[in-house]
C-alpha cells in the first residue's frame, strides 16, 4: 500500500468515547495516520519522519472516513474495514499491517498466531515491532493483538483504550489488571 508521497496532509480532530481522535488523510481520501490527541506530538514526528516537508494542516477528512469512524464508535464494529488507507513502511511491515486488517472485529490473535499467519512463525518479535509501528491504529486493528496467554499487552493509545476497544467489539481476552484489582 505504498505510493508516491502526498502533496499535503489533512489533520481532522474527531471526538470519540475514548478521547479525541486525530485522523490524517491525503487529497486522494486515504487515511495516512490515526492517533489520539494526547499523542499529537508523536503523530507529528511520525508524519515529518515519513513524509518530510509535506505540509500537515487542519481540515476535514472525507465524509466516508468520518462516517465510518463514527459508525464504529456507535456500535457498528465492522465499519472501519471500509476506510481506505495508505501507509509508508517496509515490505515486512506492510505484510504485518495487511494481516492485521484481516483480523475480524470481535476477534483477537496473539503475536505468535499473527507471525504464523504471515508465514513467518519464528518472527514473533519482529511482528510485535511492526504491530507497534502501525500508523493507522484502530482502523488497522493492532489493538486486536494480545499475549500468547490471552492477556492484554501494550498499545500505543494506552491499555485503557485497548481494553475499551476490545470490550466494545465483544472480544475475549484476559485482563490481569482487573483480576488484580478484584483480588485486592
Amino acid at each position: 500500500m505504498t505510493d508516491k508521497p502526498p502533496e499535503r496532509l489533512i489533520l481532522t480532530r474527531l471526538q470519540t468515547p475514548i478521547g479525541q481522535a486525530l485522523l490524517v488523510t491525503d487529497d486522494d481520501g486515504f487515511l495516512r495516520a490515526f492517533d489520539w490527541s494526547d499523542h499529537e506530538a508523536r503523530l507529528r514526528r511520525l508524519m515529518s519522519r515519513t513524509y518530510g516537508a509535506v505540509p500537515l494542516g487542519p481540515g476535514t477528512a472525507p465524509a466516508g472516513v468520518i462516517e465510518a469512524v463514527r459508525a464504529y464508535f456507535a456500535g457498528r464494529i465492522d465499519a472501519l474495514a471500509q476506510i481506505p488507507w495508505r501507509t509508508a513502511g517496509t515490505p515486512f511491515q506492510q505484510t504485518v499491517w495487511r494481516a492485521l486488517a484481516d483480523i475480524p472485529a470481535g476477534r483477537t490473535m496473539s503475536y505468535g498466531e499473527l507471525a504464523a499467519a504471515i508465514g513467518r512463525p519464528t518472527a514473533v518479535r519482529a511482528v510485535g515491532l511492526a504491530n507497534g509501528s502501525n500508523p493507522v491504529g484502530v482502523v488497522v486493528p493492532c489493538h486486536r493483538v494480545i499475549g500468547a496467554d490471552g492477556s492484554l499487552t501494550g498499545y500505543g493509545g494506552g491499555l485503557d483504550r485497548k481494553r475499551w476497544l476490545l470490550n466494545h467489539e465483544g472480544a475475549s481476552y484476559r485482563d490481569k489488571a482487573a483480576a488484580r484489582a478484584v483480588a485486592a
